[in-house]
């Protein structure tokens, strides 16, 4: 009798979930990535259950999800990850003129933390030259101990945060290096660490792109609330959009946040 074990095959799914975008944001804009002098540059995705209440405009990816429900609304069977992305980044970006990137519908897709390495060489920096998942169950259970959710105040109608563009390439190689240390915390399982790629993170989209962190329609004072965070926590980040929901690395729990729950896929 044959011990072989099966073919590892995509994960299926009768819902959607979101995603939690972490350290490294924007590197999947070409125009970003073409820019960075180390040629690869990395963020981090992770995949989690649905939350409730999801205020909307907040950086769990809502609109992806939306169009996602459109084109699948009983789920995705045992078709591959990659192509479900390809077709659902289509689909959304159809006719914008500044499209997302397909970090979003990664996170949506692929199940658990992915590290997602951007490259403009390759597929022109829209598609990840490499995704790695972190397969550790160690870490996954970690990474919802230490990460929460804390809601801020949902995007207002009208920020655009391309709108102002300072493309420094030492900011850009620091937001790639910033990514690639999000996923090695991670992976170690490191707090300190983890908080340090945050910040980092937060400092590189203020140099690059400012309105991610001030614009003339927020209503809320971005910058403040997370100057109020670090000196009780390791770190804190919002979305690459800004606002939404604050991701805080901290342990004990926020008061006011919430743990994450991973989505989980079926390991080989």
């Amino acid at each position: 009798m044959s011990d072989a074990r099966p073919a590892a095959r995509p994960p299926a799914w009768g819902f959607w979930p979101y995603r939690v975008a972490l350290a490294g944001g924007w590197m999947d804009q070409p125009c970003v990535s073409s820019r960075n002098p180390d040629g690869v540059g990395s963020r981090v995705v992770v995949s989690i259950e649905p939350i409730a209440p999801d205020m909307g405009r907040s950086g769990l990816v809502t609109g992806t999800r939306r169009a996602a429900l459109q084109l699948w609304p009983d789920g995705v069977r045992a078709a591959p990850p990659a192509d479900v992305v390809r077709v659902l980044y289509d689909a959304e970006n159809r006719g914008r003129p500044d499209p997302s990137g397909a970090q979003d519908m990664i996170g949506l897709v692929n199940p658990g933390i992915s590290r997602l390495d951007y490259d403009a060489r390759v597929y022109g920096g829209i598609f990840p030259a490499r995704v790695e998942r972190l397969d550790d169950p160690a870490a996954e259970n970690w990474l919802e101990r230490v990460l929460q959710l804390v809601p801020a105040a949902p995007r207002p109608p009208g920020d655009h945060p391309l709108g102002e563009r300072r493309l420094d390439p030492a900011w850009i190689r620091r937001l790639g290096r910033c990514g690639a240390a999000c996923g090695d915390a991670i992976a170690a399982r490191d707090l300190d660490a983890l908080g340090a790629s945050f910040q980092e993170c937060m400092r590189g989209w203020a140099a690059l792109l400012p309105h991610t962190v001030r614009h003339p329609t927020l209503t809320i004072d971005r910058e403040a609330v997370l100057r109020d965070y670090p000196a009780r926590c390791a770190g804190a980040m919002y979305s690459g959009r800004g606002g939404g929901y604050l991701r805080v690395a901290f342990n004990p729990p926020v008061p006011g946040g919430a743990h994450i729950v991973i989505r989980r896929g079926r390991r080989s």
